[in-house]
């Protein structure tokens, strides 16, 4: 065989060998690395597991996908354990390692990291609905929330218990009470909260749930003297189910209407009150397994792919998946634009997402150059048999 043929053979077989290893096209595209901090083993692990185990699981299903325009996800994540010097340094780590963007969790770490995720320019979408992510965009310019703020949460509460209140027939207007865990998370929402209240002329006082409590009959003893109509639950499911039991025990419940923000609106927080969760109602910025939506479908065929269900991952599973989703949103769009995936261009192409649909899971979410506040709308939801049942369409904060 002459020199030539050989030489032509010997590129035909590489092709071949490249084609059979499914090289050429897209195959061997850069990854993407994102970072993740989630509270897996800390206080706030009893909500934070399901949503940072559905951020994983969605890069895993979006890679056996193809990834994204064939590029895949590279996940770097750590359990922080709700300590925000662990957040700190696992967030240099990442910004060493080249991420362009990460998910975080909490409200004390992802307001600490705020000016750092500036000025290193990293996209930072977090489970934390803290209004301050969101009210100054020069201060937060790459700070996205995906679900309602804890302040939009808690006014759309007072709204609902005054509209609720003129509904049962009372005159003048209710008074209301906010526990909440002792926290910056859970005092996010008080002072947005108290001025809404006392411009509509009810009633509000506040009180944070002491840490490592056993119960909490001290506390609803204030709320009982202040002469709460309704109470605002701001915590995790766990303190919240003591809280409710408790409430059941002492006959407040007859009178007083609970209405539980969205970090105590799951199915943990029923599972672990019982019968107790009854009637109870919850701020659900993101539709529960027990209300389908096709938003549903793709996560619950994965769990149930690997031996689990929607059901028993839970509400939290579908914030995590749907909060990764966006994210990916606005890497294609970079992508698609034949731009390098930078965190500058990432944070451009999701300033672009108008009306992104979640399929029924939230709102449509929209970013702009001046808004990251992603949607401010929620549905209403009650504990009835068991299960979280919708009482509302989508409600806005006035």
């Amino acid at each position: 065989m002459s020199k030539k043929y050989l030489f032509l053979s010997i590129v035909l077989l590489g092709a071949l060998v490249l084609a059979a290893c499914g090289g050429g096209g897209q195959q061997g595209a850069e990854s993407i690395k994102i970072g993740g901090l989630f509270d897996m083993s800390g206080p706030t692990s009893d909500v934070s597991t399901p949503y940072g185990n559905a951020i994983i699981d969605y890069v895993k299903w979006l890679n056996e996908q193809g990834g994204i325009n064939g590029h895949p996800i590279d996940l770097i994540w750590n359990d922080y354990a709700y300590k925000v010097d662990q957040a700190e340094q696992f967030y240099s780590q990442y910004v060493n390692e080249g991420v362009v963007a990460i998910q975080g969790w909490g409200t004390g770490d992802t307001e600490a990291l705020r000016s750092k995720v500036a000025a290193d320019k990293i996209p930072y979408m977090s489970a934390s609905y803290s209004a301050n992510l969101v009210k100054d965009i020069n201060e937060a310019p790459y700070n996205f929330l995906i679900g309602v703020t804890y302040s939009d949460q808690a006014i759309i509460a007072i709204q609902w218990a005054i509209d609720d209140w003129k509904a049962s027939g009372h005159d003048g207007m209710p008074k209301v009470a906010l526990i909440h865990h002792d926290s910056p998370f859970g005092e996010s929402p008080v002072a947005d909260a108290k001025a809404f209240a006392e411009s509509k002329g009810v009633g509000f006082t506040h009180l944070a749930m002491p840490k490592g409590a056993t119960d909490y009959v001290a506390e609803l003893a204030q709320i009982k003297d202040f002469g709460a109509n309704y109470v605002i639950v701001h915590t995790t499911s766990s303190p919240t189910a003591v809280l409710i039991k408790d409430a059941v025990n002492q006959g407040m419940t007859k009178d007083v209407k609970f209405i539980n923000l969205n970090w105590c609106a799951d199915e943990i927080f029923i599972d672990l009150a019982g019968d107790a969760a009854e009637g109870v109602y919850g701020t659900l910025p993101f539709t529960p397994p027990s209300d389908p939506v096709p938003g549903h479908e793709a996560p619950a065929k994965w769990l149930k792919d690997h031996g689990s269900s929607l059901e028993e991952a839970g509400l939290h599973y579908v914030q995590g998946w749907w909060t990764m989703a966006v994210m990916a949103e606005g890497i294609k769009r970079v992508l698609d634009q034949g731009k390098p995936v930078t965190g500058e261009n990432l944070k451009a192409a999701l300033e672009t997402i108008r009306n992104f649909d979640t399929q029924g899971v939230t709102a449509p979410v929209t970013f702009t150059p001046q808004s990251h506040r992603g949607t401010t709308a929620l549905r209403i939801y009650q504990v009835q048999g068991g299960k979280w049942v919708r009482v509302s369409d989508f409600v806005s904060a006035p």
